[in-house]
């Protein structure tokens, strides 16, 4: 029998059918052997691709840290480059929530991630924030995002008006959230991020020569 035109295993489609499981079941759920059986294949052609379970992972991060846009960073403008990455971060985390553990322990020594991080810390850097303060930045941004792309807040609230009434007096319109779930988280994680900025507006003439090259 000649062999088909096209393998029956690519790298690229092995990712598709890994996300989509994690997507559907959850990361804890996702193992090299239910991955086999989603692509009608036997757990050991899987191998040949990706020796271990943890290098198809990376490589799916990679694929999700890509939709990130840090380009901001390359000018002076520290509040635009956070604004881009802090959107685009948020975006591309919430498309897969249940990724987002396996990216959320920090930039360890994945080479995608510690890029990533190289250019925020050194854009901050450049824009006159001192050393710390940009670590400190960078790891708030971090942590308004993940709150941001694991949960939905509006998606919290039962549809039933009668899980309100008589207990919860001003919870009376709490039923409609879920109706506007979208709207609502897009526009709670804008104020979020908006009110951060802001307050390091505010905060940033305070520093004086603090942000002048050497200091700490």
């Amino acid at each position: 029998m000649p062999r088909p035109r096209t393998p029956l295993l690519s790298r690229d489609r092995i990712r598709a059918a890994a996300l989509a499981l994690i997507d559907k079941d959850g990361l804890a759920e996702l193992s090299m052997r239910k991955l086999a059986q989603e692509l009608g294949v036997q757990a050991a052609s899987l191998y040949s691709h990706y020796k271990t379970k943890e290098a198809l992972l990376d490589e799916i991060g990679v694929q999700i840290l890509d939709k990130v846009d840090v380009t901001g960073f390359a000018g002076s403008d520290w509040r635009a480059g956070l604004t881009g990455w802090a959107r685009s971060y948020r975006a591309a985390l919430a498309a897969h929530p249940n990724f987002v553990p396996y990216l959320a322990s920090g930039p360890g020594r994945h080479p995608a991630a510690l890029e990533i991080a190289d250019k925020i810390h050194g854009g901050l850097i450049r824009a006159g924030w001192p050393p710390r303060y940009a670590t400190m930045i960078g790891a708030s941004t971090k942590y308004l995002v993940l709150g941001a792309a694991l949960t939905s807040f509006a998606r919290g609230f039962d549809a039933d008006t009668q899980v309100y009434l008589d207990r919860y007096p001003n919870l009376g319109q709490a039923h409609l959230l879920q109706q506007m779930a979208d709207e609502i988280d897009t526009d709670s994680f804008e104020l979020a991020l908006t009110a951060f900025l802001d307050g390091l507006d505010r905060l940033r003439p305070t520093l004086g020569h603090l942000g002048q090259p050497g200091h700490e």
